[in-house]
C-alpha cells in the first residue's frame, strides 16, 4: 500500500500524461515557454487571482513574496508553531525573525488568538516592527482567514497564504490560493497537486508585487535574463514540470471529491476511537494528508507497529514543534506558549490518503488501527 499512490495516478492517467512529456520533447523548449505560460493561465483563473508566477519550488515561492514585500533585518514574521520548516527557513533566509505562534487544538491550524497575543509580545517586549504573517494551509484546510485577518489589519501586517498543502481547499466558493495578499504553492510530488519533481507558484492580485517576484525569480532580471537591476535567485518552472501539472488539472477536482468521499469513511470508523480531522463549517479540504490524534505517545506507537505488521505506511506530521528545531535556537521567544502545539506533536499520525485508496483498504487500515487502540482499554 502507498502513503500518496502517485503509482496509480499515473498509471490511470498514463497516456495523457506520456503524450504531454512527448510534446514537450519535440518542442525543444525546456525552461518557459508555452506549458508554463499555458499553466500559469490555467491556475490564476482557478484559483480566482489576477496573477500566477511559477517557480522552481515551494519555499522559493515562500521567499520572493518576502522578497517583494522588502521584508529583511529588523522585522518580525508570525509563522505557526506547527507546520513545515521551510514556513519559517524562508524568514531567516531574508534576514527576518520568526516568530512563532500556536495552533488551534481542532483544525491544527495558526490560532488568531495566539497571533494576537505574539504581535502585542513583539511590540512590548522587543524592538522588531511586525510585517507579516505566515498562514499555512494545513493538511488541506485553509486557516481561519477571517479571524486572520481581522488581527493582521489590526497591526498592519501583510498575509502570506502557504498553501502548498491546501491547494484545492475552499472557504465557501473562495478556492485556496487567493485567501492571502500573496499566497503560494507547491508542486512536490506529494502534494494536492504534484508534479514529477520540484515545483512552485505564487498567487496575488497586485500588479507591481506580481512584476518583482518575476524579476526576481530570474536573477533579478530587467528587459531579459542579460539586464539584472536586482539582486535575485534562479527559480524557474521546467516546461516538463508545467505539462504534467496541466494534465493533472483535468482531473484535480475529481480526485478531491474521492478524498473527501474517503476521508469521510475514515472518520466514520475511527470517530469513538482517536480524535479525527475537525474541518470547520463552510471550508471544504484538499486533504493532503489525513491526520489522527492519540490519547498518548504510547497509543500512537502501538498503533504504527499494528500498521508496520500490514504493511500500511504511516507518517508523522509534525514530530517537533518549529520553536524546538536547532536551526532555531537563536530565534526562541520561551515567554511565547506553545502547548497545544507541544501536545499534538507528541500524539498525532497521518495516514494513507489519495484518491486511489479502496473502501475495503479503508476498512483494513481503520480496524487494525482499532484494534490497536482497544487492545489496553
Amino acid at each position: 500500500m502507498e502513503f500518496r499512490d502517485l503509482k496509480s495516478q499515473y498509471l490511470n492517467n498514463k497516456t495523457a500524461i506520456d503524450n504531454a512529456i512527448q510534446n514537450v520533447l519535440l518542442d525543444g523548449n525546456f525552461i518557459g515557454g508555452a506549458a508554463v505560460s499555458q499553466l500559469e493561465e490555467v491556475l490564476a483563473k482557478y484559483v480566482g487571482v489576477k496573477y500566477c508566477i511559477t517557480c522552481g519550488n515551494g519555499t522559493d515561492a515562500l521567499q520572493l513574496a518576502l522578497m517583494a514585500w522588502e521584508i529583511g533585518k529588523g522585522d518580525a514574521v508570525f509563522v505557526p508553531d506547527f507546520t513545515f520548516f521551510s514556513s519559517g527557513e524562508v524568514v531567516c533566509a531574508v534576514g527576518a525573525e520568526p516568530v512563532f505562534v500556536d495552533i488551534e487544538a481542532d483544525t491544527y491550524n495558526i490560532s488568531a488568538e495566539s497571533l494576537e497575543k505574539a504581535v502585542q509580545y513583539v511590540l512590548k517586549k522587543t524592538d522588531l516592527q511586525p510585517k507579516a504573517v505566515v498562514a499555512v494551509d494545513l493538511f488541506g484546510q485553509p486557516a481561519d482567514f477571517e479571524r486572520v485577518r481581522t488581527v493582521a489589519n489590526k497591526y498592519g501586517l501583510l498575509i502570506l497564504e502557504d498553501g502548498a498543502q491546501g491547494f484545492g481547499g475552499k472557504i465557501g466558493r473562495k478556492r485556496a490560493g487567493s485567501f492571502g495578499d500573496i499566497s503560494t504553492t507547491s508542486f512536490f510530488p506529494a502534494k494536492p497537486l504534484g508534479c514529477y519533481g520540484d515545483g512552485g507558484a505564487v498567487f496575488t492580485d497586485n500588479n507591481d508585487w506580481a512584476e518583482l517576484i518575476r524579476s526576481y525569480k530570474v536573477h533579478g532580471k530587467g528587459k531579459d535574463k542579460y539586464d539584472n537591476v536586482r539582486i535575485g535567485m534562479n527559480s524557474r518552472l521546467d516546461a516538463m514540470q508545467a505539462a504534467v501539472l496541466l494534465e493533472k488539472m483535468e482531473l484535480f477536482d475529481e480526485e478531491i471529491d474521492r478524498c473527501n468521499k474517503i476521508a469521510e469513511e475514515y472518520t466514520e470508523r475511527l470517530k469513538d476511537v482517536v480524535k479525527v480531522p475537525v474541518i470547520r463549517e463552510g471550508m471544504t479540504s484538499s486533504w493532503a494528508q489525513y491526520t489522527v490524534c492519540f490519547k498518548s505517545n504510547e497509543e500512537r506507537v502501538r498503533a504504527i507497529e499494528a500498521l508496520n505488521m500490514i504493511n500500511v505506511p504511516t507518517a508523522v506530521y509534525y514530530r517537533k514543534p518549529m520553536h524546538m528545531q536547532a536551526a532555531f535556537e537563536k530565534n526562541r521567544m520561551d515567554e511565547l506558549d506553545y502547548t497545544v502545539t507541544e501536545g499534538i506533536c507528541e500524539r498525532c499520525l497521518s495516514l494513507p490518503m489519495h484518491g486511489y485508496l479502496t473502501s475495503s483498504e479503508v476498512c483494513c487500515i481503520a480496524d487494525r488501527l482499532v484494534q490497536a487502540v482497544m487492545v489496553n482499554d
